[in-house]
């Protein structure tokens, strides 16, 4: 029983030794794969090589049209440049060496162009094109020019500009304004101030004949009306941005000027100053007429003088006789306010009348006043300076002391001095000597940065990693892999070399020791293989055995089987 189980176990053994060897068994094919495998190993160091050797790739141009991404590739393709895509193919990249050169040479062909088409769609007109497509040619083009001029600022990233033209008529009941609508895609973080807004409207309005700025819509991306007219009345009397700008800068050129010539005197960091500025921006226009009253005759201007004399003939002598009826008329003077003048003396011949009107010149004044705006109304000015620092010089212990009252008041003359202060105007100054907090205590000194934080320097990290991976990754590979698969090959090859006999004995010597070891190492491992194969024939006869004692019939019928008879 036991030597037919013995049987029955060696069976499967003997069976496997007797299967001819697979293909990679043999020498031709042991050959190949060691072959394939150092092909793929120095395929896979060679990639990695060139992987570490690729130039980094960054963004030519992004967001633009279908007909300028068609464009631009086909001008790097004729240039020989690389190019990929990036972004879901809404970004172009080049090597980075390259960016800066290849937009020039892109900018000097015209590219990219833009969504927009200008004037230059007028260039390719056919002969018998109709009026209605020149219009409609004309008003593309129009809108195309504004929209560029528009993305020139700086804070736009796209514009869109739609012209209603209406036809002319020639009734003036039927006559229509032209309108505007701006769609404007803002940079982002990016947003315009009115000022740019107003600048906008005016551009698009003093482009197109007839257009008024009350007419010119501007839109941004998020729907935001930018143009609001509505409250133009409303805002007329607030200040605009031009002019809070203004106030703002006359207020620091004032503090400015207060600091620049205080701090030679009370040293850096001692002084602080603030300025308030009440600007008028009223444009006033004044026309004065003023009269003088009337002055003696003397040094007046006779403008106009008319005199007239009559007399009667035939009259007989009239009057008291003697000298007093001989005496000459008095000479003949204008009233002055009021005065009646004296009654001709009666001519002794007979009656006689002279009349004599002169009109002066009147004294008047006319003046034309005009006062720009801008003009400063009222300034207030406060300074505060820090208490004077004494260090002594023995022990270079520091004290602090207030200014003397002389101190101060020299302070406040070169102050009102520097901002200009009229006491008509109703400006105000107050110069105040307080101690600082903090001011005298020693400055931090900044900690530089270590070499490994530095911004500066991630980059050449990022290279140095770069090029310390690859060197990992092909030694790996050529330590674990290629050296162990060349080895026979470098062996064979250095026992075809010739080699002095000292040498070759010394080589020898050590063949032989490596070859005695290497077979001590296989008849150990023939030893434990023959001690496991034993182990596993006792377990398995120790198996057969207890399969015997408790079911006999299956062991009768495997015997039966081996004999074979069916009995």
């Amino acid at each position: 029983m036991a030597a037919a189980a013995e049987e029955l176990l060696d069976t499967p053994q003997a069976a496997a030794q007797d299967r001819p060897p697979t293909f990679f068994q043999t020498t031709m094919g042991k050959r190949i794969a060691v072959g394939g495998g150092v092909a793929i190993i120095l395929a896979i160091m060679v990639a990695v090589w060139m992987w570490s050797q690729a130039p980094e790739y960054r963004v030519l141009f992004a967001n633009y049209s279908d007909r300028d991404g068609g464009a631009i590739t086909a001008s790097l393709d004729q240039m020989g440049v690389p190019y990929k895509f990036s972004d879901g193919g809404n970004a172009i990249l080049v090597p980075a060496e390259q960016i800066h050169d290849l937009r020039l040479k892109l900018a000097a062909q015209g590219l990219p162009k833009g969504g927009n088409v200008g004037f230059e769609l007028m260039e390719n007109q056919k002969l018998g094109v109709s009026q209605f497509l020149e219009q409609v040619n004309y008003q593309r083009s129009l809108e195309g020019e504004l929209a560029r001029s528009i993305q020139s600022l700086g804070s736009v990233s796209n514009a869109r500009v739609h012209l209603a033209l209406p036809k002319p008529s020639v009734f003036v009941r039927d006559q229509q304004k032209p309108t505007a609508s701006v769609l404007l895609n803002l940079q982002p973080g990016r947003a315009l101030d009115p000022g740019q807004v107003s600048a906008i409207v005016h551009l698009v309005a003093s482009s197109v004949p007839e257009l008024t700025i009350g007419n010119v819509t501007v839109v941004d991306q998020n729907g935001n009306l930018l143009s609001d007219t509505s409250n133009k009345q409303a805002g007329a009397k607030q200040l605009d941005p031009t002019q809070l700008k203004y106030i703002d800068q006359v207020q620091q050129n004032i503090i400015k000027q207060v600091e620049s010539i205080i701090k030679p005197i009370v040293g850096e960091g001692n002084v602080r100053a603030e300025a308030t500025a009440e600007v008028d921006f009223a444009q006033v226009d004044t026309a004065a007429e003023m009269y003088k009253p009337n002055s003696p005759p003397e040094p007046q201007a006779i403008r106009s003088q008319q005199t007239s004399e009559s007399s009667q003939a035939g009259a007989g002598p009239s009057g008291i006789p003697g000298a007093l009826s001989n005496q000459p008329p008095g000479v003949n003077t204008a009233p002055i306010e009021g005065q009646q003048p004296p009654a001709p003396a009666q001519a002794a011949g007979g009656p006689t009348s002279k009349n004599s009107t002169t009109n002066y010149e009147v004294d008047k004044t006319i003046r034309y006043e005009q006062r720009p705006m801008g003009g400063i109304k009222r300034l207030t000015v406060g300074v505060v300076v820090n208490h004077r620092r004494i260090v002594d010089p023995a022990t270079g212990k520091v004290t602090v002391r207030p200014l003397s009252a002389n101190e101060v008041a020299q302070i406040n003359e070169l102050v009102k001095q520097a901002m200009g202060y009229n006491q008509a105007r109703g400006d105000t100054l107050n110069v105040a000597n307080v101690p600082f907090e903090g001011v005298d205590k020693p400055a931090e000194a900044i900690q530089p940065l270590a070499w490994w934080a530095d911004p500066a320097n991630f980059p050449l990290f990022k290279e140095i990693a770069r090029y310390a991976f690859v060197a990992a990754v092909i030694a790996f590979l050529y330590f674990r892999f290629l050296r162990p698969l060349l080895r026979p090959a470098i062996k064979k090859f250095d026992e075809a070399t010739a080699m002095p006999e000292e040498e070759k004995k010394d080589e020898d010597e050590e063949d032989a020791a490596a070859e005695a070891e290497a077979e001590a190492e296989a008849v150990q491992e023939e030893e434990v293989e023959q001690q496991r194969r034993a182990q596993g024939y006792r377990a398995n006869l120790q198996m057969a055995q207890d399969l015997a004692k408790e079911d006999p019939r299956i062991v009768a019928n495997v015997i039966k089987a081996w004999l074979g008879t069916n009995e």
